[in-house]
């Protein structure tokens, strides 16, 4: 992903780093490319084009059964071919099924990233997967106790409505100010404070690479 240059990192990490001066809790910030590389989907694309056409040439043409097999090969693997390109087969992926997949990968890194193992359980993930557009901020149990899920509900639609423009750098940065806001008022820093989990954007390899 040329767009998270160095510069962007830095930038990213510094905002990090700058949130957790103010509160005891940990901001992991992850990137994936992608959270599947849906190479099903293209085929399942063309075998419904496939399995159409026939029906279409037999009912408008007076072609051969064996050139209507030959055409109906043809066309299942140029779809194929054409939807597998990856600029096109993201568009073509159910919004669920892409929403699904990079919310399972979410939750799979909440748990990677070792969240789930800081001191008093107060580790937050803002989570983005490219392809899908698609973010989350997902909270540990220690913060659900004072700060209820509908309260990330504003920092979360700022990092969609970036992503949706293709800001990524412009989402994370947002949404870790925003996250910064409520931890700090919910859990200020205290003495005591160790700094936890990494403080840079973790940049994960996606299934095309």
């Amino acid at each position: 992903m040329e767009y998270l240059n160095k510069q962007v990192q830095a930038r990213i990490s510094s905002e990090i780093n700058a949130a957790e001066q103010r509160t005891s809790g940990e901001i992991v910030a992850v990137v994936a490319p992608n959270s599947d590389d849906y190479l099903h989907v293209p085929l399942l694309w063309a075998a419904v084009a496939a399995l159409t056409l026939p029906l279409i040439l037999f009912q408008f043409t007076d072609l051969a059964g064996d050139t209507i097999y030959f055409i109906q090969l043809l066309s299942f693997l140029a779809v194929t071919l054409v939807l597998s390109i990856p600029a096109i087969r993201y568009r073509i992926v159910p919004r669920g099924l892409a929403h699904k997949r990079a919310h399972r990968h979410a939750l799979d890194q909440f748990l990677s990233q070792d969240l789930h193992t800081t001191q008093n359980r107060t580790g937050v993930l803002i989570f983005v997967s490219v392809a899908e557009r698609y973010g989350e901020i997902i909270a540990d149990e220690g913060i659900y106790q004072k700060v209820s899920p509908q309260v990330w509900d504003q920092a979360l639609a700022a990092l969609l409505g970036h992503l949706k423009k293709n800001e990524v750098e412009e989402g994370f940065v947002t949404a870790i100010k925003m996250c910064a806001d409520v931890l700090a008022e919910h859990f200020p820093i205290s003495a005591e404070d160790e700094d936890e989990l990494p403080n840079h954007l973790i940049i994960l390899q996606g299934d095309e690479e």
